[in-house]
């Protein structure tokens, strides 16, 4: 097993510095896994509040040469942006540097490193369970991830030393790491991740504007996740569409089955239904 020691990484570069991002970052220093922290973004402004945030040591606006020197990657950007990425920053990395994601999917990310870096770049995939609907550095915090889930994706291709540290850099800013492979990922997330989200949003949809102004604080708790991007979702939505379909099915039978009892007003059905549920969710507590 790998000993994990301070300053981890040398130079770890995070490309997209929002609240995954930053807030890895501040994690990153406050636990000094690395020398020094550079965060990359197509705007200035966003890593001048990276800087004042305590994200990163240094902001930088070229991407190319951001990752030049760095021993470690972290792609925290839309799932479409890092597959752009990927396909061409493979050129730019030095021998053995690792690369890893934040993505919400991970098959198409895990093939796309795959078919695009070279041999002496190692790529794994991760994704943290954790953040907030909020969005931005303003929202980063250094313990955004203790006591929090992180699934990493390897392959049968996977450096066995890569992957020892990056889930090193997890453990150390306290989650608790759990390995899948990039498709059982997919399919579980789809169900306790993005379904939610979704039907956070659909929910909102589906109540008249003129009647939210009844709304309590359970209104509020159910959807609140709906408050997250639409930009970020639909990303989601579309990098991993045959597994949401699929689990959009089973939500649909769902709701056909509840629909069915309260029309025909039969109270041992929805008695059933509801117990099941709650014993399911007491277990989730």
């Amino acid at each position: 097993m790998l000993t994990i020691h301070r300053n981890l990484f040398r130079q770890v570069t995070i490309v997209g510095v929002g609240l995954i991002g930053g807030s890895l970052g501040k994690a990153i220093k406050k636990h000094r896994l690395a020398r020094e922290v550079i965060g990359v973004s197509q705007k200035q402004e966003t890593l001048d509040a990276a800087l004042k945030a305590g994200a990163i040591d240094q902001g930088i606006l070229d991407i190319k040469k951001a990752v030049v020197n760095a021993d470690l990657v972290i792609l925290a950007t839309p799932v479409s942006v890092i597959v752009g990425m990927l396909s061409v920053l493979g050129k730019s990395l030095k021998r053995n540097c690792i690369v890893t994601d934040v993505g919400s999917t991970k098959a198409s990310v895990v093939n796309v490193a795959r078919d695009h870096f070279p041999s002496h770049v190692h790529f794994i995939g991760s994704h943290p369970l954790a953040g907030s609907e909020k969005s931005g550095v303003d929202y980063s915090r250094e313990d955004l991830f203790e006591n929090t889930l992180c699934i990493m994706t390897p392959t049968q291709a996977t450096h066995r030393f890569a992957l020892e540290r990056v889930k090193a850099l997890w453990t150390k800013v306290g989650a608790k790491v759990e390995t899948l492979s990039p498709e059982e990922h997919d399919k579980a997330l789809a169900f306790v991740s993005h379904l939610p989200h979704l039907l956070a949003y659909a929910l909102m949809e589906a109540i008249p504007t003129d009647l939210t102004k009844y709304a309590g604080q359970g209104l509020k708790d159910t959807t609140r996740i709906a408050g997250s991007s639409p930009q970020m979702w639909g990303d989601i939505c579309l990098g991993n569409s045959r597994n949401i379909v699929n689990a959009l099915d089973e939500m649909t039978r769902n709701l056909s089955l509840l629909r069915k009892a309260v029309h025909n007003e039969d109270s041992k059905s929805l008695l059933n239904y509801f117990k099941s549920a709650k014993d399911k969710k007491e277990k989730l507590s």
